[in-house]
């Protein structure tokens, strides 16, 4: 192996984000581990990884599972040596009122987007600590901040992980680790969870518009796992979700329990009898985009500007400059 290639971890990796994430490491011929449940996302996902350039490595996994976690991180250290990334981003969720979502249910979330992170950032710290080096990229979302109807279970859950995340940074300060953790808040994006997580709407699930396709969500992970950065903001609904929360949660409290359930509902009826993927998977391949991809934005550029802000402010102090010099040489 090349000694200079990057080795990466992706939770999630079979489909949308996750799947993304992926294909975006692996042009850049890195190593990947890759850790799902799903067997046929995994196998087309390792195919997909050697076609670009990288090496793939099928860990089948349910995150919930904290000891299959770690042993597919020993796997991990056992192939290529080390972990210099790891991306926490498998998820599960259900679009149901609270008062329809089960305790079951709510435990299932819960230990998939919540615990399921848990234990990819411990299985990742027990590797990176004693190199101290690597990054652990938290996949998060604009509802980690600003919660909305029939995803409870769901927005609780990334709440719960920023919180953790938040104390976990106070940790490695205290350490003086240079272990890096940063989180990425999504807008809603094009991946195939409407189609396969368990949701008990009377209408055909879908994001709420304006919808991102995954690949701006996968460049901008990818950037965040080599610039020390805290968080990145993908897309001007994230932004404006999160800010808003701060100064207005009340009016967003009133508009979301007005708009909150169409917004989440296309007009087409809801199949009663399709599998989910709540307690097992959904077999085959399910790829990283839904349906949803002659709606989905391919490019933003508050993306753009975010990723390049450097050069951006650079830009600005240089503009002033010439400004400023042309306005004293005409006095």
């Amino acid at each position: 192996m090349d000694v200079k290639r990057e080795v990466v971890v992706v939770t999630g990796a079979s489909a949308g984000v996750g799947r993304a994430v992926v294909r975006e490491f692996a042009r850049r011929k890195a190593c990947i581990g890759l850790l799902a449940r799903g067997q046929d996302g995994l196998r087309a996902a390792a195919r997909e990884v050697e076609e670009l350039g990288g090496e793939a490595l099928l860990l089948p996994c349910d995150v919930a599972d904290a000891a299959g976690v770690e042993n597919a991180a020993a796997e991990v250290e056992r192939k290529w040596g080390h972990i210099d990334v790891w991306v926490n981003c498998a998820m599960s969720t259900v679009f149901a009122p609270v008062m329809e979502t089960t305790p079951e249910e709510f435990r299932r979330v819960t230990e998939v987007t919540y615990l399921g992170y848990v234990h990819g950032t411990q299985a990742a710290l027990r590797r990176m600590k004693p190199r101290n080096q690597g990054t652990i990229v938290q996949v998060g979302s604009a509802l980690a901040f600003r919660s909305i109807p029939l995803q409870s279970a769901y927005c609780a859950a990334k709440h719960a992980i920023t919180g953790f995340t938040e104390s976990l940074r106070c940790e490695l300060v205290h350490e003086r680790s240079k272990v890096h953790v940063t989180e990425v808040h999504l807008p809603a994006v094009n991946t195939p969870q409407f189609d396969i997580q368990r949701s008990k709407m009377p209408r055909q699930a879908q994001p709420v518009p304006p919808i991102f396709q995954p690949e701006i969500i996968a460049r901008a992970i990818v950037y965040a796992a080599h610039h020390r950065r805290r968080s990145i903001w993908v897309g001007f609904p994230t932004v404006k979700a999160i800010i808003g929360d701060k100064f207005i949660p009340g009016l967003l409290d009133w508009y979301l329990g007005k708009k909150g359930y169409n917004s989440q509902m296309t007009e087409e009826p809801a199949r009663k009898d399709r599998p989910d993927a709540l307690f097992s998977p959904v077999p085959g391949d399910h790829g990283a985009h839904g349906r949803f991809d002659a709606r989905a934005k391919k490019r933003s550029f508050q993306v753009w500007a975010n990723l390049h802000r450097g050069w951006l402010a650079v830009a600005g102090l240089v503009a002033t400059g010439v400004v400023g010099a042309g306005l004293a040489a005409r006095r």
